[in-house]
C-alpha cells in the first residue's frame, strides 16, 4: 500500500485541519532490568517453566502497521491505527 509523506487531517491541540507528516512506529528497545522482564524471566526457570509451545512459526504473513501522524504547526503527536499490510511504502 502506498501512504503520502504528508496528508492533511485534524489535529486535537490546533483544533483544526493542518498538515501532518507521516511515518511508521516502531517499537523501542525493550529494558532487560523491568520488573515485568525480570519476573517472566524467574516464571520461565525451573521445573513447569514455559507453560505451552514457544511459537516457531507464525501463521500470519502481514503485520499491523500503526502510523505517526506529527502535526506541523504544533508538534503534536497522533497514532491512527493501520490495517494488515504485507508491505507499506511512503510516496513523495
Amino acid at each position: 500500500m502506498k501512504v503520502p509523506k504528508e496528508i492533511n487531517v485534524y489535529c486535537p491541540r490546533c483544533k483544526k485541519h493542518s498538515l501532518h507528516s507521516v511515518s511508521l512506529y516502531k517499537k523501542g528497545k525493550e529494558r532487560a532490568l523491568a520488573i515485568g522482564a525480570r519476573r517472566h524471566e524467574r516464571e520461565k526457570h525451573g521445573y513447569g517453566g514455559q507453560k505451552w509451545p514457544e511459537l516457531k512459526r507464525t501463521a500470519k504473513t502481514t503485520k499491523k502497521q500503526l502510523l505517526k501522524l506529527k502535526c506541523k504547526e504544533c508538534n503534536y503527536t497522533i497514532y491512527r491505527l493501520g490495517i494488515r499490510l504485507r508491505k507499506l511504502q511512503f510516496e513523495a
